[in-house]
């Protein structure tokens, strides 16, 4: 037993360091993108129902570091600042696949055909998902409105660009992904452990069935991008094609339960369908090319890797790497746990001076979803202070004369369930 648990530990930490200096430079990237990337220019480049506001649309989600859970919220805020439905789909499928922090992450485990097939295949996808609703709602009216928030602009003025980027990129962002970065390293060492080598060779040979299979598992479940390459690289090892394993890659972070059910109620029931039937569509035809016309030794990559057959980064920067990003990770968990204790604590001392209110809001999963929710209920009249638990689904408003109609049409407006009060 205790030589199962060693291995286990051993595949746990191999596949970390294998990922950590590419996952800290796609995280220095992500903080770049998101103080100087344009603001306010919505309306004005996906705001069209034509081929090219599609486009835009995709082209701007691939590089984002959002994961299907962080895309929602904002792209049902594009949509309400003027995106068309069209556009909306084709940055909530194109962006969730891939982000800078996956593409380098997908080249260290995954090699070069695939780090460069993903974000191919989020384009075309999401130009395809764009166009297919635009067609099919033509001669619908959205009901937007537009009211872009200058919250980053905020922030960048009171810390300056290098703090920002520094605290988005290594706490506000890592946060996000950080559980599910673990629970998919976790889950392909077990795989590994598991598994036996060329599982799906000798138990599943035909590969547009293991093809279907993956994509009937993948599409309910969550996992991020940058957290289903382990698992898809353990997978490869274990004989899965790689036209699978890319439908994993796609159909795992493209969507899951939550997204579908506020897609369904933030926009409408004909978009969701477009949604999953480009994604279902999308990830068999190109998985099926990848198995059909690419050379499988392109895909031989994370096998080669795993039997250490060849180093492509120093084994020190791959240690000090991995250090640095569980001390990063620890430091976020330290402070989301403090803080909340904190902000606890504040609540209650000013319980007796200021109105408290608990309210029940389903939806969110993330850090991402935790500051969405805060901003726009900051921003009604007679609130002081909101601090949401995405784990609880519950959030707790301080304040004095407020109107609680506005704080639920506030968390609608964004995609989110409103549930009430807490008692």
């Amino acid at each position: 037993m205790l030589h199962w648990i060693v291995r286990y530990i051993e595949g746990f930490i191999d596949l970390s360091l294998e990922m950590a200096p590419w996952l800290l430079l796609g995280f220095i990237f992500a903080g770049i993108l998101h103080v100087y990337m344009p603001k306010g220019s919505i309306r004005k480049y996906m705001g069209g129902k034509n081929l090219k506001s599609v486009i835009y649309a995709a082209l701007l989600g691939i590089p984002l570091p959002l994961c299907s859970c962080g895309v929602i919220p904002t792209g049902i805020a594009f949509h309400k600042e003027g995106a068309s439905k069209g556009s909306t789909v084709s940055f909530l499928i194109s962006t969730p696949q891939t982000g800078v922090d996956s593409i380098l992450a997908t080249y260290s485990l995954l090699g070069l055909p695939f780090a460069i097939l993903r974000p191919i295949v989020a384009l075309f996808s999401g130009i395809f998902g764009g166009a297919i609703t635009n067609t099919v709602t033509r001669n619908e009216q959205d009901k937007n409105r537009h009211h872009s928030s200058q919250n980053i602009d905020k922030e960048i003025e009171i810390n300056g660009k290098i703090k920002t980027m520094i605290k988005y990129a290594f706490h506000e962002f890592l946060m996000d992904i950080a559980k599910w970065l673990i629970i998919g390293l976790a889950v392909a060492a077990l795989i590994a452990l598991l598994l036996p080598d060329d599982f799906f060779v000798s138990y599943l040979h035909n590969e547009f069935l293991s093809m279907l299979i993956v994509l009937a598992a993948s599409i309910p479940i969550y996992v991020c991008a940058t957290g289903s390459i382990p698992i898809a690289a353990v997978l490869l090892m274990k004989g899965l094609s790689p036209g699978a394993a890319l439908v994993f890659l796609m159909a795992g972070p493209a969507t899951n339960t939550a997204t579908m059910a506020v897609i369904g109620k933030a926009i409408d029931k004909k978009t969701l369908i477009v949604y999953l039937t480009t994604i279902i569509i999308s990830a068999m035809v190109f998985g099926w090319f990848t198995n059909q016309f690419l050379p499988r030794e392109w895909f031989t990559f994370a096998i080669d890797h795993a039997s250490h057959e060849h180093e492509l980064l120093p084994y020190w920067l791959k240690i000090t790497s991995g250090i640095l990003l569980a001390i990063f990770i620890l430091n976020g968990y330290l402070r989301k746990y403090l803080f909340k204790q904190k902000s606890n604590l504040n609540v209650n001392n000013m319980s007796s001076q200021i109105g408290n209110l608990k309210i029940g809001v389903e939806g969110m999963t993330c850090n991402h979803c935790k500051m969405n929710v805060e901003k726009n209920i900051s921003k009604l009249n007679g609130i002081f202070e909101v601090n949401a638990n995405p784990d609880n689904n519950e959030v707790t408003i301080t304040g004095e004369g407020y109107n609680l109609d506005e704080i639920e049409k506030a968390i609608e407006e964004i995609g989110y369930n409103y549930k009430g009060r807490v008692k």
